[in-house]
């Protein structure tokens, strides 16, 4: 089964295991190391289970369609209510129209964060931070139309219709800045339990190489022909800690890199020196000494540091791809210098815009020089007036 229908495979494994985020963090690395696809949640694709699509032509692998009911604080009833209103009625239009077609029963405010921060609405709002921020709005509506159903009266405000046609009413909602890439990521990371739709680290690589850093699998791959320690990225997805015979304090921690999941000791030494970097969602450089037993990586770690510490450090250059109207405006300039930290070794910033005639470019340095993170390069890319950032 495994050989022949892997999506179909995969999808059952991770249905009958839906409750066990470790499980479907690994077969979702599988899945990715045999080039299929995991498509995210989906309120108009997804159901209790997961889907899966076999290759077509010319693909190497076929598709998963995530599971909503292997969401955080989403019942498998709460999912059987949304997709059999699709079915009847066709495909959700809008959030208006998801809104006015929820059961409020089935689902509450954090049941529709939850949706939210792991991308189930993306089709019909694709900032995220919207949709939490309006997660009253959305239920109150689905309130009001139940309410009205109840009755057999028509709302006051206007008339909604399923997306089959007609007119469609509209939900006043009150704006949000967009998540930074890696807000988005520690939002969806809160919701589905580990990393989805990509990586933290993603932003860091080109820092990572420079710094020498290991990726888990290639370590793993290393020390299968001898190699006994190495520096390892990751995030902390947890630290468990223990007292031993003796009383001293050791830990347990979890770390996650764009490769999968993996654990090291940390001893006493290294816990009360690196304790306060061991809180969930931080960034960290792992130096690790590495032995093998049988099937079975064991890894101490030898010291832990901040991988934004360690990536400010490296210098680099960045372009800014701004708007023209934006560029010349009062208030791009001020927010960018008040996103940047000057540093004597640091990079350069360099803002470029296309002028209207799309004949030539503009390319201004701001005068000194700048600790550049990856963190301050995904503040700078959500800026209004940034079309993109380009590391240099």
């Amino acid at each position: 089964m495994k050989a022949n229908y892997r999506e179909e495979f995969l999808a059952a494994s991770m249905t009958l295991d839906m409750g066990n985020t470790d499980k479907l963090a690994m077969f979702a690395g599988e899945a990715r190391k045999s080039n299929i696809a995991l498509l995210p949640p989906c309120v108009n694709e997804s159901g209790v289970d997961f889907g899966a699509r076999a290759p077509k032509e010319g693909e190497k692998g076929g598709a998963i369609r995530y599971s909503l009911a292997a969401l955080k604080n989403i019942g498998a009833s709460a999912v059987e209510t949304i997709a059999k209103e699709r079915e009847a009625k066709g495909p959700y239009g809008s959030l208006a129209d998801f809104a006015g077609r929820l059961d409020p029963k089935a689902l509450n405010k954090r049941g529709i964060e939850t949706l939210a921060k792991a991308g189930a609405f993306d089709t019909l709002e694709p900032n995220r931070a919207v949709v939490v921020a309006n997660a009253d709005t959305i239920l109150n509506e689905a309130n009001a139309k139940a309410q009205d159903a109840d009755v057999g009266q028509t709302s006051f405000f206007g008339e909604m219709t399923s997306s089959a046609g007609g007119a469609r009413a509209t939900l006043k909602l009150k704006p949000a800045q967009s998540w930074t890439p890696m807000e988005r990521l520690a939002a969806e990371f809160e919701a589905v339990g580990f990393y989805l739709s990509g990586h933290p680290l993603d932003s860091y690589q080109l820092v990572l190489d420079k710094l020498g850093v290991k990726k888990f699998t290639d370590f793993e791959a290393l020390t299968a022909r001898g190699a006994t320690a190495g520096r390892l990225a990751g995030i902390v997805v947890s630290a468990r800690e223990r007292k031993s015979q003796k009383g001293n304090k050791f830990a347990f921690a979890m770390f996650s890199d764009t490769t999968g999941q993996f654990e090291a000791v940390v001893f006493s030494d290294t816990l009360a020196a690196a304790r306060d970097l061991l809180e969930p969602g931080t960034p960290v450089i792992v130096s690790v000494e590495a032995e093998r037993d049988g099937e079975m990586l064991k890894m101490r770690a030898q010291s832990i540091e901040a991988l934004e510490k360690a990536a400010a450090a490296v210098p680099r250059n960045v372009r800014v791809v701004v708007d023209e109207k934006a560029a010349c405006g009062s208030k791009l300039i001020p927010a960018l210098r008040g996103l940047m930290k000057p540093a004597g070794r640091g990079g350069e910033i360099r803002l470029v815009m296309t002028l209207e005639d799309r004949a030539r470019e503009v390319e201004m340095v701001l005068p000194g020089r700048y600790e550049i993170s990856p963190q301050t390069l995904s503040k700078i890319g959500v800026l209004d007036g940034v079309n993109e950032v380009i590391e240099t």
